[in-house]
């Protein structure tokens, strides 16, 4: 009975505005963390509290939402229905670290942090064994999956990227890189080259959002 429970996943809520990282790490979680059962992701404080899925073991909270509730208020909340908390930040000021974790939450990460390492602190957190990143290497020897290395990208491929990850067709792309149409076109191509020789397919908008989400280009 113990080793069943000690195996069974840990339950995830994740709360973040921004749809298109939530929903690259939502499906990067159920694709590459098995010991982790996601069963609740929420745009919006109300819509994540009022869940009948909440609480959960583990919460993983945006600092900023576009709502008047405080990460004080967030945490505290989460803490008292019995949750652990991780705070993921694109603001990764003194202040912000201080706030979250004054508030109760049991780490403060920030947003540019690959997925991997965000689960990876979220199983030693939680008391779990092994990581994500043995598990990738295991699978990079064996040859039995994609060959998961981050592709260094030029400045230019990584701006676009973003852009392209957030929603911006390729002409705004430009528009915002102040760049020549071609030269958009050509940043995304290379990108999308780069990856799929990292063995990481990014050929449909959806792969490219998640290999975005995953490398920590969307903050």
């Amino acid at each position: 009975m113990r080793t069943a429970e000690a195996a069974a996943p840990v339950t995830l809520s994740l709360l973040d505005d921004h749809e298109v990282l939530l929903d690259s790490f939502s499906s990067w979680v159920r694709e590459h963390a098995a010991d982790f059962d996601l069963v609740l992701s929420a745009s919006t404080w109300s819509q994540f509290v009022h869940s009948a899925a909440f609480p959960t073991q583990l919460v993983i909270l945006d600092f900023q939402l576009r709502e008047q509730v405080s990460i004080e208020a967030r945490v505290r909340t989460c803490r008292a229905a019995g949750a652990k908390v991780i705070v993921l930040s694109g603001l990764d000021s003194q202040e912000a670290r201080d706030r979250a974790l004054d508030a109760g939450a049991a780490l403060f990460l920030s947003k540019s942090l690959p997925l991997a390492e965000v689960m990876d602190s979220a199983r030693r957190l939680m008391g779990r064994p092994g990581s994500s990143q043995t598990r990738l290497a295991s699978v990079s020897e064996d040859r039995t999956g994609p060959v998961l290395h981050r592709p260094r990208l030029s400045q230019g491929e990584q701006s676009a990227l973003t852009l392209y990850a957030l929603g911006h067709s390729t002409q705004e792309v430009a528009d915002k890189l102040n760049v020549q149409y071609e030269t958009a076109k050509t940043y995304l191509r290379r990108v999308r080259e780069k990856y799929a020789k990292a063995g990481r397919p990014a050929s449909r908008k959806a792969e490219l959002i998640r290999r975005a989400a995953e490398d920590g280009y969307l903050r």
